[in-house]
């Protein structure tokens, strides 16, 4: 059974700035990929940050030069630092996982909420 256990979290006033953690245990195989997705009120669920298991990055455009995603593969733990944060960050904050050798798996964290104020 594979969980994955989010942290980081929080209230943080514009400007500021939080790392989000979330690590993977159980029995897993072959990760592909650690991703963070965010959910806003009222908007669909979008990609906000990609990790390969190759070490290859990808941002999406509103958070480009301000967040960084990491990942350590030895502990299959994937980071996202997030600074200059803006009130639009706000969201429910989603870790993905791909991973598997001939069936490719997807698990999902039970997210972890981010409230930028102005």
């Amino acid at each position: 059974q594979v969980k994955l256990v989010e942290s980081g979290g929080g209230l943080v006033q514009a400007g500021g700035s939080l790392r989000l953690s979330c690590a993977a245990s159980g029995t897993i195989f072959s990760i592909k990929a650690m991703n963070w997705y965010r959910q806003a009120p009222g908007k669909q669920r979008e990609l906000v940050a990609a990790f390969s298991s190759g070490g290859s990055t990808n941002y999406a455009d509103s958070v480009k030069g301000r967040f960084t995603i990491s990942g350590d593969n030895a502990k299959n733990t994937v980071y996202l630092q997030m600074n200059s944060l803006k009130p639009e960050d706000t969201a429910v904050y989603y870790c993905h996982v791909r991973a598997g050798l001939i069936r490719i798996s997807d698990y999902w964290g039970q997210g972890t909420q981010v409230t930028v104020s102005s």
